[in-house]
C-alpha cells in the first residue's frame, strides 16, 4: 500500500458533500483508506490521526480541496481516484439549478436577493463569529448551525442581535420553522397557532411532529443553541424568542424546550410567564415542576406530554400528565409477553443507540430511576460510558455528539455511524435495542431502511446462537415528509421491530420489557 495526496488549490465544497464521497471512494477495490476534505484545522488533524498526511499538508488552507488515500497501486491509481472525485463534484453541481445559486460572500447573497431577512451560517465554527457579525451588522436575523463557537462570542454576538431587535439562533442551532420555512433539520408540518422556543433540535422535532399529528399547526418555531440557557449565555435568545411570540398575533400558546436552565435564567424565564397573557407549556426535560407551576405555566414529563397539553390548552379542553399509551394496556401487556418470551436468561443488556441527543437524553430519564445506563452524555458524572464495567452494561448513546462525527456527517444524514454501532455493542448478552428514526429535510433518504438492515444482521447473526432480540423504535415523522411516514414503519416492522407513536411511548415499552424480563424469563 501508498500514501498518496493530490490538492487543489482555492477550491471550496461542501463538507458534508465531501464526507460522503470520502466513504464512497472507500469502498473501491484497491483502497485502504481514504479521506477527502477541506484544510480545515479539524481535517488536517483528522488526515494526521489516520496516518493519510504528507508533507503536502504542511502549505494547505481552509480553501484547498485535498484528496488523501492508502491505495495498492496495481488495483487502483491515484488518477483514477482523482477522476472519480471530479465526476461525483461534477455530477453533483450540474444537479443543481440555476435557482439553486450559491453565493461566495454574504454581499453577493444579498445582491442576488436582496429582500432577504435572514441568513443561514454553516461555517467552521471558527470562522463563524465573523460571518454573523457582518449579518447582524447588515441588519439580517441569524442562524448560526455551526458548533466549536467561542462561548464569548456567542454572548457578545446575541448582545447584539438583542440590542438590533434580531433572532441570532444558535451556535449548534440545527431545528427551526420560520414564517413555515424548515431550516436545516425540521420536519414539514403544517401552519397554526402554537409556537415553540427550543434549545434541542431532535426534542423540538418530536413536540412540531405530535402536535402535527393531534391535527394542529405551527406559528413559528425558534431554536436558539443548546448554551443560550447556561449562566455565561443568559438565556438571551430564548427570552427575545419568548417575547417575540408574547407580541406574535399568530401564536395563542406558547411551548419552551430545553434541558433544565441554570438557576438564574430559570428565573428570568418564569418572571416572563407569570406575566404573560398567553398560555406557556414548559418542557424543561427533567426540570422543577413545581417552579414551573409558580410561574403560572404547565409542566410537562415529556415531549409527547407538552406537545398533547399545547393541543388541549389551544382547544379549550381540559388536560392531564400523559403517562401511558396509545394503545390499550391490555395489547400493551400482550407485546409485553410476545417479546420477552423470545429472550434467554443471559440477554439482560440494553443498548440504546440515538441519532437525536435530545431524544436519548428524554430516554435516560425516563428509565433511569429502574436502571443504571451508562452513556457519553451520562445523567451523572458516575455513569459516564468510560466506567463502564468490563464492557457490560445498559448503554445508551447520542451518536451525533462530537467525538461520533469527527469527520464524518451527522447520523442522521448519514446512517453509517449506527450501523457500525450495532456491530460492535450489539451481542449475544443484548436484550433490547432501543433506537430513533428521525425523518424530514437534512435527514437521510431513508433512515428506517438503514435501522431494518442492521437489524437484520442482528437476527441473522443471533439466529446462529440460538437467540432472538427486542427491538423498538419511534419515528419521528409526519405525513408530509418526503422519506414518507407510513413507509418507513412498515419498513421497520417487517423486520420484527416494534414502532411506538413517540420516543416516551418507545421507552416505557422498553421499560416494561426490562421489568418484565427481570422478573425472570
Amino acid at each position: 500500500m501508498t500514501l498518496q495526496t493530490s490538492v487543489k488549490r482555492n477550491a471550496y465544497y461542501d463538507s458534508v458533500t465531501l464526507m460522503l464521497l470520502s466513504r464512497e471512494l472507500q469502498k473501491l477495490e484497491g483502497v485502504e483508506d481514504l479521506l477527502v476534505g477541506m484544510g480545515t484545522d479539524l481535517n488536517i488533524d483528522l488526515a494526521r490521526g489516520l496516518g493519510l498526511a504528507t508533507s503536502d499538508f504542511d502549505t494547505l488552507t481552509a480553501n484547498d480541496l485535498f484528496i488523501a488515500a492508502k491505495i495498492n497501486e496495481e488495483i487502483v491509481s491515484m488518477q483514477a481516484i482523482e477522476e472519480a472525485v471530479n465526476d461525483y463534484l461534477n455530477k453533483s453541481a450540474e444537479s443543481d439549478s440555476d435557482e439553486d445559486y450559491q453565493p461566495t460572500s454574504l454581499d453577493s447573497a444579498l445582491q442576488f436577493m436582496p429582500g432577504a431577512n435572514m441568513v443561514l451560517v454553516s461555517v467552521p465554527g471558527q470562522y463563524a463569529a465573523a460571518e454573523v457579525e457582518d449579518a447582524l451588522d447588515a441588519g439580517l436575523h441569524v442562524m448560526l448551525f455551526s458548533n466549536n463557537v467561542p462561548v464569548e462570542d456567542e454572548l457578545r454576538l446575541k448582545q447584539k442581535a438583542v440590542e438590533k431587535g434580531l433572532l441570532m439562533m444558535g451556535p449548534d442551532c440545527g431545528t427551526a420553522i420560520i414564517n413555515g420555512v424548515p431550516l436545516c433539520f425540521a420536519n414539514a408540518v403544517r401552519r397554526g397557532k402554537i409556537g415553540v422556543v427550543g434549545a434541542s433540535g431532535t426534542g423540538t422535532q418530536e413536540v412540531t411532529v405530535q402536535i402535527h399529528r393531534l391535527g394542529e399547526g405551527l406559528s413559528q418555531v425558534i431554536g436558539t443553541g443548546g448554551r443560550d440557557l447556561k449562566d455565561q449565555i443568559g438565556g438571551l435568545m430564548m427570552i427575545q424568542s419568548f417575547e417575540a411570540l408574547i407580541a406574535d398575533p399568530g401564536t395563542d400558546v406558547i411551548v419552551l424546550i430545553s434541558k433544565p436552565p441554570d438557576p438564574s435564567v430559570a428565573e428570568k424565564i418564569y418572571r416572563i410567564a407569570k406575566n404573560n397573557p398567553k398560555p406557556v407549556v414548559i418542557d424543561f426535560i427533567g426540570g422543577n415542576k413545581g417552579a414551573i407551576e409558580a410561574a403560572g405555566a404547565i409542566p410537562c414529563i415529556s415531549l409527547e406530554d407538552a406537545a398533547q397539553k399545547a393541543v388541549k390548552v389551544l382547544r379549550g379542553q381540559a388536560f392531564e400528565d400523559f403517562k401511558g399509551f396509545s394503545l390499550p394496556e391490555a395489547q400493551i401487556d400482550r407485546i409485553v409477553e410476545k417479546e420477552v418470551a423470545k429472550l434467554k436468561s443471559d440477554q439482560t443488556e440494553l443498548r440504546a443507540l440515538f441519532t437525536g441527543g435530545t431524544l436519548a437524553d428524554e430516554a435516560m430519564k425516563l428509565l433511569g430511576e429502574h436502571y443504571n445506563i451508562y452513556s457519553n452524555i451520562p445523567l451523572s458524572p458516575e455513569m459516564a460510558i468510560e466506567n463502564l464495567p468490563a464492557g457490560r452494561g445498559n448503554i445508551c448513546l447520542d451518536l451525533g455528539e462530537d467525538e461520533f462525527t469527527r469527520g464524518r456527517p451527522h447520523p442522521m444524514i448519514d446512517p453509517q455511524t449506527r450501523t457500525e454501532f450495532f456491530k460492535s455493542h450489539v451481542d449475544g448478552h443484548t436484550a433490547v435495542i432501543l433506537v430513533d428514526v428521525v425523518l424530514g429535510f437534512g435527514s437521510h433518504n431513508d433512515p428506517a431502511g438503514a435501522v431494518a438492515d442492521s437489524v437484520r444482521e442482528i437476527h441473522q447473526q443471533l439466529s446462529s446462537q440460538g437467540k432472538d432480540i427486542v427491538v423498538i423504535s419511534s419515528v419521528c415523522g409526519t405525513d408530509l415528509d418526503r422519506q414518507d411516514l407510513t413507509k418507513s414503519v412498515a419498513t421497520l416492522e417487517v423486520e420484527g421491530i416494534i414502532v411506538m407513536p413517540s420516543n416516551a411511548q418507545a421507552v416505557r415499552l422498553t421499560d416494561r420489557v426490562m421489568q418484565r424480563m427481570m422478573k425472570g424469563v
